[in-house]
């Protein structure tokens, strides 16, 4: 699994929220499926007003989420 990094908007209509996520997926589609899920559950959100902005596939040593960077590199 590849780990990738998405960066976006949350756009409510009276609010904007900017968020970045670091998760694990093997291609970059399964990762904005991901955000779109996690965030419209956590945050009551619909994926109209979810922007994406960028997705990038990062290496182990970018990784700044400490239970993520555990998981990839084994320690």
């Amino acid at each position: 699994m590849k780990v990738f990094k998405v960066t976006g908007e949350i756009n409510k209509p009276k609010l904007k929220t900017p968020f970045v996520r670091e998760l694990l997926a093997y291609k970059s589609e399964h990762a904005v499926e991901k955000v779109y899920a996690e965030i419209g559950s956590k945050h009551r959100v619909k994926r109209c007003h979810i922007k994406i902005a960028n997705v990038k596939e990062i290496s182990a040593e970018e990784i700044e989420n400490p239970i993520l960077k555990k998981i990839v590199t084994g320690e």
